[in-house]
């Protein structure tokens, strides 16, 4: 069931506790890993959409001018071997809020059978997950969304009903406005709850989530705060939107325009923490929901790894992730252990002097070992699990990457074949999945698809539920927003 809200003098209590306590259900070695100051950490959490692994400088793009995020992995660690739960929106986002595998929370498919919510979608996140943001609530955190929501448009599962104290946001895609075919009503604007803007101006988005962003973090300086930043890009549409000041200014048309002005946006925040003498108590994670999606001609791009956004291939689900926090997270370092969204809610509750909630099965793992550079520190996860809406497609376990048979696919097939045999890659030599070795590797194989027998028990897989699955939000008579 949803957490109850503290009182204030229990969460005074809880944040005395913190400080010289180990907290129920953590160790004693994790409780000396967090910081020895009697504040609590403040988490920053950026997100863009629809932005590919080779689309900022640090992770190899020569066509987008990103320095500032360059520049924050030169001040942090890269984790090169990120993942998201799906290769598009709403399920990936799922992930990030509850710890969980989307099939585990019900968010793996919409209302209407497509991949992610669409406007008016009578189904959502349900109230009773514990999303990451009441987690930290009851640690005494202020808490904000700004930015696209895209886990349900109406009022039970807004984010101010997710443990968000405040949001401003579009709550989808950029590019679910009205059209032929689409009778869908104006993009909303919302603050809280209350539609301020319809149709919202999409070219100043990420410049007013950034103000809004600088606001909250100066407001709640002097307390822990919890931002989650999901920006609207590059998003969805052909030509994705950005500011005059960003407008035509890069060497990749509209979709670079809309990298660079997010490059800025991170500049903008991580002077803001700076400036308010926030560096030592902040950590500011990077990522993307998923990889670029196929477009032509091109825009975002995904190398080194194979295929796009939208699939199960690495360059729909592996993600640029950048991971700062001076003194607690060693510099100019890359981690290529494999680690995902799903990890931060352990991981956060852990460095707030809480633990994950125990009453329900979390996915996600603590990786604070990895994130911190603790020698040795290996993934925790033995086995990962590559969903497309209800399908199990993939599964990968150390270097190796299996690509189910299938006999129907809710996706482009990965090549010719696929639906016929399984196929496997070593990842660590063929991150574009180029070569099939499954050939020269049965014992292998034989491993993968057993551990997918075991994801199909427990998370399911089409036409099959899993054991271990909880329901979304279904709402009777959906309304829209705004008419």
């Amino acid at each position: 069931m949803a957490l109850a809200l503290p009182s204030p003098w229990q969460t005074r209590f809880v944040l005395l506790m913190a400080t010289v306590l180990t907290p129920i259900g953590i160790s004693r070695a994790a409780a000396d890993d967090r910081p020895s100051s009697a504040r609590l950490p403040n988490f920053v959490v950026i997100l863009c959409d629809n932005l590919g692994y080779g689309d900022v400088g640090c992770f190899g793009s020569t066509k987008h001018r990103t320095p500032h995020i360059d520049r924050m992995a030169e001040q942090g660690t890269r984790l090169t071997g990120f993942y998201v739960t799906s290769g598009v929106c709403t399920p990936s986002r799922a992930s990030l809020m509850t710890g969980c595998y989307p099939r585990r929370v019900g968010m793996q498919i919409s209302s209407q059978g497509m991949s992610v919510l669409r406007p008016v979608d009578s189904k959502g996140l349900h109230p009773d997950e514990i999303t990451i943001a009441e987690v930290l609530k009851q640690q005494g955190y202020a808490t904000a969304c700004i930015g696209k929501w895209h886990l349900g448009d109406q009022p039970p599962v807004l984010p101010t009903r997710q443990g968000f104290d405040f949001y401003l946001g579009i709550p989808y895609s950029d590019d679910m406005t009205a059209r032929p075919g689409k009778p869908w009503p104006p993009l909303p604007l919302l603050r809280n709850e209350r539609v301020v803007e319809a149709p919202v101006d999409r070219s100043l988005l990420t410049k007013r989530y950034t103000e809004e962003a600088i606001r909250f973090i100066t407001k709640h300086k002097d307390e822990p705060f919890f931002l989650y930043l999901p920006h609207a890009m590059p998003g969805s549409t052909q030509a994705p939107f950005a500011s005059d000041a960003f407008r035509g200014k890069s060497a990749n048309g509209p979709y670079g325009d809309s990298v660079e002005e997010i490059d800025w946006s991170t500049g903008e925040i991580l002077a803001t923490i700076k400036r308010l003498g926030l560096d030592n108590d902040t950590l500011v994670l990077w990522t993307s929901d998923n990889g670029a999606p196929r477009r032509n001609p091109p825009q975002g791009s995904n190398r080194p790894l194979g295929g796009w956004g939208y699939t199960t291939m690495e360059g729909g689900m592996r993600v640029p992730c950048v991971v700062r926090w001076p003194g607690r997270i060693p510099a100019g370092r890359t981690c290529g252990e494999l680690a995902t969204t799903m990890d931060l809610l352990p991981t956060l509750a852990r460095l707030a002097g809480t633990h994950q909630p125990n009453d329900r099965i979390i996915d996600g793992k603590d990786i604070w070992p990895l994130l911190s550079g603790r020698d040795g520190a290996t993934s925790p996860h033995d086995v990962f699990y590559y969903y497309h809406v209800e399908q199990l497609q993939a599964v990968r376990s150390g270097k190796w990457k299996l690509h189910l048979p299938r006999k129907s696919s809710r996706n482009l097939p990965l090549r010719a074949g696929i639906e016929r045999e399984p196929m496997l890659f070593d990842l660590k030599k063929d991150l574009g999945e180029t070569t099939d070795v499954a050939a020269d590797h049965a014992d292998i194989v034989r491993r993968l698809l057993t551990l997918a027998e075991k994801a199909r028990a427990d998370l399911g897989d089409t036409n099959r539920p899993g054991k271990n699955q909880r329901p979304a939000l279904w709402v009777d008579d959906p309304k829209a927003l705004v008419k």
